[in-house]
């Protein structure tokens, strides 16, 4: 059975829609980009509008991809955004693509910050595919376009909080989760979901790692009723384009009320489990990354508050704000964990 998704976001939260229609012209050249930074100050254009160009030219490379498949390409860039309702937006100014590109966590491809926009160059992800496995009815491995094809794509405007105190706001495209999960058929067994990133030491260099304490590949996973719920996407672009591969291409997991670690990146395997999943930061350093990893300001890290966090970009003056239960998303998913205790099940 095909799922037809609801369009929620329309880009014309952020700015108007002729502005956001028509931001790249309005932005180009040096004359074009001094009335937009004049406009800031006249209300013409919010910050987030021009966050999202970055005030910057964006060149191929920026992606790091090997090739684009260009049936994904046009199914993300040619999306018609409805009007938003709820939950699925917020009016928050963008992170700057520029920033949300080369300040990754992305391990497979080194420790540091820059090292997924800088190491990455060349990732292949065609072909790709995804083996659906474990508690379903309609087990196999589907090419990318199988996986995506039925799914009609929606921006969303999601905060991201990572474990490490520092947040973002970014234009994500994609489609609910629940609504791929039900074309494969689960079963009464599957409780809960697991996820894996790609293997592939030759393009991966952490990978290639002898001294890496993580055992690979990346393992995450959700309840299935975190699986559903309306918040939880599968992303496939950010910023009107497909994704990078620093930010998880083509395919990657975006639960907003969760630490980011919890949002795979570049997903190949999806396994319906009666069991909870061991997970790779968890089997890590259980006393540091619970299971679930929402995002709680009154449960600290073992070696830092959560009670703050550092919103991107950084600079001379870096912008600090409080943390927000469920990372602002408390009215929409704060049910799922009646009756838990939120500092053990952490």
């Amino acid at each position: 059975m095909l799922i037809k998704t609801k369009k929620q976001i329309p880009s014309s939260e952020i700015t108007p829609e002729s502005v956001y229609r028509n931001r790249r012209e309005f932005l180009k050249g040096s004359a074009n980009i001094a009335m937009g930074v004049g406009a800031i100050g006249s209300g013409l254009l919010s910050p987030g509008a021009l966050a999202q160009d970055g005030l910057m030219a964006r060149a191929p490379t920026d992606l790091n991809l090997a090739s684009k498949p260009q049936w994904l390409v046009d199914k993300v860039r040619n999306r018609a955004d409805a009007p938003a309702s709820g939950p699925f937006t917020t009016d928050e100014a963008l992170t700057p693509f520029e920033d949300a590109t080369t300040y990754n966590n992305f391990f497979e491809f080194g420790t540091g910050k820059g090292d997924p926009a800088s190491r990455s160059g060349g990732f292949s992800i065609d072909p790709w595919s995804v083996e659906i496995a474990g508690e379903v009815n309609r087990p196999g491995t589907y090419t990318l376009e199988d996986i995506l094809a039925p799914h009609a794509f929606e921006e969303r405007i999601y905060r991201l909080r990572c474990v490490e105190a520092f947040s973002l706001v970014v234009p994500w495209i994609g489609f609910p989760l629940a609504d791929l999960i039900n074309r494969f058929e689960p079963n009464s067994n599957a409780r809960f979901v697991e996820f894996e990133t790609l293997y592939d030491p030759e393009q991966m260099p952490g990978h290639r790692q002898r001294l890496s304490s993580l055992t690979w590949p990346y393992r995450e996973g959700l309840r299935m009723d975190e699986a559903m719920h309306p918040l939880t996407i599968m992303v496939v672009g950010l910023y009107d384009d497909i994704l990078p591969t620093q930010n998880g291409a083509p395919l990657r997991l975006m639960v907003p009320w969760k630490y980011g670690f919890k949002s795979i990146k570049s997903v190949v395997r999806i396994n319906f489990r009666r069991d909870m999943p061991p997970t790779t930061w968890n089997d890590y350093a259980s006393n540091e990354y619970g299971f679930y990893s929402n995002v709680n300001p009154n449960v600290s890290h073992p070696r830092w508050s959560q009670a703050m966090e550092r919103r991107l970009p950084s600079g001379l003056f870096d912008r600090r704000i409080e943390t927000q239960m469920f990372n602002g998303y408390a009215d929409e998913v704060a049910h799922l964990y009646q009756g838990m205790d939120l500092r053990e099940y952490f």
